[in-house]
């Protein structure tokens, strides 16, 4: 009786140990929903890619529109093709590059929406996207797609009934919105292989993408077509091509297409298959891609009970890594910003750098998750600096767009420095951020004449914001100059960094506009949107002075005052008859989660003494600003910003000034997270005491013992244990001086 007792508990324990083994084991890839951000502002295509690769394989719609700028929009209920480059969560309707559509002789149907061009209509009940993967059922025709991608490769399977007229489509004019094609080519190899390219204008000026296509069946025929007409020859070469390959398929017959990309040539796109999908199987190269966002999503580990926090937290991880793209090829070759084939030598060029969004926490968060990936970030800034003779404001596929403002790849690669960030040349890079400060163009001559940017009829002058935004950067040279032992320039970017001052009104009490007579413009209501304030109004934009909070604290008369004007921030709600822009989204308040500037702003309560204000503002943007839904962005996704948000905060912490090397404390919100770096360490962040009521941090430890400061980079880099204490009430302990402690105008290297 006691062997039979013990045999059944040796039992419980073994049946327990593998379902625990078996919990551990279930792939985080599971609590992903690329589905997150496809409806509402959010602007996220669903398709599947690899982390940063240069291919989106994705749905398009086929109809433009501001909903549809990815290509793809959850309330639609037809699919116009699948093209292989999609921009994520951004305001920009560009790319949509060579789109591929299947069909066959059971629908016939056109649509002057989508130019007469082919399309099915779908259900999301036959729709599915997992990282690496997508499928929908085509239903008009009773085709099933399926969609996966390499760095460089899109890789199509097309699952066919019996059709005696069944066709791939490939289509070089296909465009959307900004994008339009200027030179488009397309050669017939053989009747298992094309090849061409696609030059194209939009927001980049110059894009360029060349590509071949390898059929798993020969086609039996094929129409070639230059600007809808037919043509008798191989090749085509003119503004808009098309080629229709035709098949006879037998029921659940499958065709497979490996679609290899390049920026600087055709053989670049020959070079792509080769290196990473030949002689492979559409189940493999889904495996593969499948277990490399597994590898990126298992760096961060967490632990909890609420399943949707767990998928919206793994979703955010997720499309923090859409942005950068690849934009070299496998022998480091790319479309230049100056318009050449360059090579990357030793790194990998990327390019899509959102930086006025992503300055702010994106790049951060890589610097903590993707070092090694940082320095080919940073190297990519510079080859665009030796390219164009400046640093990138907002680039992509090889062009600079010139969109938003400030020269906001100073603070990523001032950042990288101070965190040890390795292999990119610091004469090169100071040389870089100095020149790009001092330059001609974007009102900065004003700047440096007047210390600040005048008003002006521009209708996007953005003079308040690109003011403040230049101080901030000018503060990061400072630092950097600092550092490599150049006094001149650290005093002279040092003050220029305080030009902030010389927008506050103290009348009004905000920033302000003002004239290149020295005088701030006389009508000026606050919370309405200007061309002087950047997607945002003079509320927003009051606080983008990170570099300084101190001083800012003071030049509204103390903590109190700036205390008082926090909570209006968050608590002075628009009016039914306010007009509020677009990209005026995730109010609380005056506090805007759906645009970048307001990003910081919850967490300033901690440099008033008042950290639990910041506790509860934090928890409150993370449980209504994200959902496990369609519509689950409150704003436009921007490039891994958004997401990059979500997952700082949600683990804890946030860098108030994102080149300081500080992370600013929030309210975490799981059990335990695990931080798996790359240099083999460990740091743990666990919770005591944890639950939606419990959002207020009583106390912190770090490595064991308890601490009354904020948490350093190099702490979080060297591995440990960072433990809060939770409870249900507000509490004005230690905690309050930890980011005061820490400010003092430095750098923490």
């Amino acid at each position: 009786m006691i062997r039979t007792g013990f045999i059944f508990v040796l039992f419980l324990t073994l049946v327990f140990s593998c379902k625990n083994k078996n919990i551990d084991q279930i792939h985080l890839t599971k609590y992903v929903n690329p589905f997150i951000g496809t409806d509402g502002p959010g602007n996220t295509y669903p398709g599947a890619t690899a982390p940063f690769g240069m291919v989106q394989l994705s749905p398009d719609i086929g109809i433009g529109g501001w909903d549809r700028i990815a290509g793809y929009y959850y309330q639609d209920s037809i699919i116009s093709g699948f093209s292989h480059m999609h921009l994520t969560g951004t305001g920009a309707g560009d790319l949509y590059d060579i789109s591929v559509m299947p069909t066959n002789s059971k629908f016939s149907e056109t649509l002057k929406e989508n130019s007469f061009r082919p399309f099915s209509k779908f259900s999301h009940d036959k729709e599915n996207a997992s990282p690496g993967y997508y499928t929908v059922d085509l239903l008009s025709y009773g085709i099933k797609a399926e969609l996966t991608a390499t760095e460089r490769v899109g890789v199509h399977r097309y699952t066919f009934p019996e059709d005696k007229e069944s066709a791939i489509t490939v289509d070089l004019g296909f465009a959307m919105n900004w994008d339009s094609p200027t030179d488009t080519y397309i050669k017939v190899v053989n009747n298992t292989t094309i090849e061409g390219y696609r030059k194209s204008t939009g927001w980049a000026k110059d894009q360029r993408v060349f590509f071949v296509m390898k059929f798993s069946k020969p086609f039996e025929k094929y129409h070639l077509y230059s600007i809808d007409t037919l043509l008798q020859v191989n090749e085509a070469k003119s503004k808009n091509t098309k080629v229709k390959l035709w098949y006879k398929t037998f029921e659940n017959e499958q065709i497979i297409i490996k679609t290899g990309l390049a920026t600087s040539n055709i053989k670049g796109a020959y070079k792509s298959i080769e290196a990473e999908v030949a002689g492979k199987s559409f189940n493999q190269i889904k495996k593969e891609t499948s277990n490399e966002w597994e590898n990126q999503l298992r760096k961060i580990e967490i632990e909890t009970s609420d399943n949707d926090a767990k998928v919206i937290f793994y979703t955010m991880l997720y499309q923090s890594m859409l942005a950068p793209t690849l934009l070299s090829d496998v022998d480091g070759f790319y479309k230049g910003a100056d318009g050449q084939i360059q090579q990357a030598k030793k790194f990998d060029r990327y390019d899509t750098f959102s930086l006025w969004d992503t300055y702010r926490a994106a790049h951060p968060l890589y610097t903590i998750l993707h070092p090694k990936r940082v320095s080919d970030f940073v190297n990519s800034m510079l080859a665009h600096y030796k390219e164009t003779g400046l640093l990138p404001v907002w680039s992509m596929q090889g062009n600079e767009t010139n969109m938003m403002m400030g020269y906001h790849a100073v603070p990523v690669i001032v950042d990288a420095y101070f965190k040890g960030i390795q292999n990119f040349d610091i004469n090169l890079a100071y040389k870089a951020c100095k020149i790009s400060a001092t330059d001609s163009t974007r009102q900065i001559l004003n700047y440096m004449e007047l210390g600040y940017v005048p008003v002006d009829d521009h209708h996007e002058n953005w003079s308040v914001s690109k003011t403040l935004e230049y101080a901030f950067d000018d503060w990061c040279i400072a630092q950097f100059a600092k550092d490599l032992g150049k006094e001149d320039d650290y005093k002279y970017f040092l003050k220029r960094s305080e030009n902030w001052r010389n927008v506050y009104d103290k009348q009004s009490g905000f920033m302000r506009p003002k004239t290149k007579d020295g005088e701030f413009i006389k009508e000026f209501i606050p919370k309405e949107y200007t061309p002087y304030f950047c997607e945002s109004n003079a509320w927003q934009y009051f606080w983008s002075v990170p570099q300084n909070i101190e001083g800012l604290i003071a030049s509204v008369g103390g903590k109190v005052p700036f205390e008082n004007k926090l909570d209006s921030m968050f608590s002075l709600n628009p009016l039914s008859e306010d007009k509020l822009p677009i990209f005026s989204t995730g109010m609380i308040g005056q506090y805007a989660h759906g645009n970048e500037p307001s990003h910081h702003v919850g967490y300033l309560y901690n440099y008033v003494n008042k950290p639990w204000k910041t506790q509860k503002i934090v928890r409150q943007i993370l449980e209504t600003q994200y959902k496990n839904a369609p519509n689950g962005h409150c704003g436009n996704e921007d490039c891994g910003q958004m997401s990059s948000w979500y997952v700082l905060s949600a683990l804890g912490f946030y860098p108030v000034n994102p080149a300081q090397g500080v992370y600013s404390f929030g309210s975490p919100i799981f059990d335990k997270a695990t931080i798996n770096l790359e240099n083999g360490k460990e740091f743990a962040i666990k919770t005591i005491n944890n639950s939606k009521e419990n959002k207020y941090i009583e106390s912190t430890e770090l490595n064991g013992k308890l601490i009354d400061r904020t948490i350093l980079h190099k702490e979080i880099m060297n591995g440990g244990t960072l433990v809060f204490k939770m409870g249900n009430n507000p509490k004005n302990n230690s905690l309050m001086n930890s980011n005061t402690k820490n400010q003092s105008n430095k750098i923490y290297k």
